[in-house]
């Protein structure tokens, strides 16, 4: 055998022995990764089962039609999701506006400014914060100051739950846009405005809607922020100048009560408000599968 046929066959042996470390490597990578997966599912949709197993339990007629009663008698969730609806809604609609337009400098105007820097920092400030320190925050600001719980001291803070959100995907989803679009629409003339009105953002409109879905199913849930503006109301109110129910502070208030007739409410809330979210999820994930 000669000195070269010696080297090659150490050599295609070495090669063998790291390719089969690598594919156990990759096993067990794997392994890992499946079973990191089915912990989670086992968790989620155990979550799930008891939701329903409980929410529909307690969900009737007057469940959806009647305001929250004292203990031990008949009544139901309607004015608590009256209010959540509304202040989700409004929050939605003073946030989206002001996240969009911020995205759109962000993307289009100003990226590598001080100004765009600032703002990136403070977002993620934002984002990152927990949301009963933005409640605090509004509590200081407006409930203290007009001394007065209020369902507009809700909408505040749940809209500055809203903007970090929409900011974030309006310009994620403006980045990925190819320039070529916006080199093609300025070669034949058209000013900038009219570029991201009808180019850009069209382009990436699908990506922004979903991230206003994304960003009002995680309105929709909270609940500190909520205790200290919004606060509560056992009867039905639509005035946003008083305090006023939610979804998630009945539950939270009817979930720790002795009473069994609270404690069904509650689960039947917490059976809406998951569908509600988990609805505006699938239908983000829709959006963004068929348009993106």
């Amino acid at each position: 055998m000669s000195p070269g046929t010696t080297v090659s066959d150490a050599r295609n042996k070495t090669r063998e022995a790291r390719y089969a470390r690598r594919k156990l490597v990759n096993r067990i990578a794997i392994a890992l990764a499946m079973m990191a997966m089915a912990f989670g599912l086992f968790w989620l949709f155990w979550i799930l089962f008891e939701t329903i197993r409980l929410g529909v339990d307690g969900l009737t007629i007057a469940t959806l039609t009647q305001s929250t009663p004292p203990p031990n008698e008949v009544g139901g969730l309607a004015n608590a999701i009256y209010g959540s609806f509304l202040m989700v809604m409004l929050s939605a609609l003073v946030g989206t506006p002001i996240g969009i337009m911020a995205g759109i400098y962000l993307a289009e105007f100003d990226s590598k400014g001080w100004l765009a820097t600032t703002t990136r920092f403070v977002n993620d400030i934002l984002l990152a914060a927990p949301s009963i320190v933005i409640g605090l925050f509004v509590y200081a600001v407006v409930v203290a100051r007009f001394k007065s719980f209020s369902g507009w001291a809700g909408v505040v803070a749940l809209a500055i739950i809203v903007i970090p959100v929409v900011i974030r995907t309006t310009e994620n989803m403006l980045q990925l846009v190819p320039s070529g679009l916006r080199e093609a629409a300025y070669a034949l003339g058209a000013p900038k405005w009219k570029v991201i009105s009808s180019i850009t953002l069209k382009a990436a409109r699908a990506g922004v809607v979903t991230g206003v879905m994304l960003a009002v199913a995680r309105v929709a849930g909270e609940t500190a922020p909520l205790l200290f503006t919004a606060l509560s109301n056992q009867f039905w109110t639509s005035s946003l100048t008083e305090p006023m129910a939610s979804l998630p502070v009945t539950i939270f208030k009817f979930a720790m009560s002795p009473y069994e007739n609270w404690q069904k409410l509650a689960w039947a809330g917490v059976f809406l408000i998951t569908m509600a979210v988990l609805g505006l999820n699938i239908l983000a994930r829709v959006i963004t599968r068929n348009k993106l």
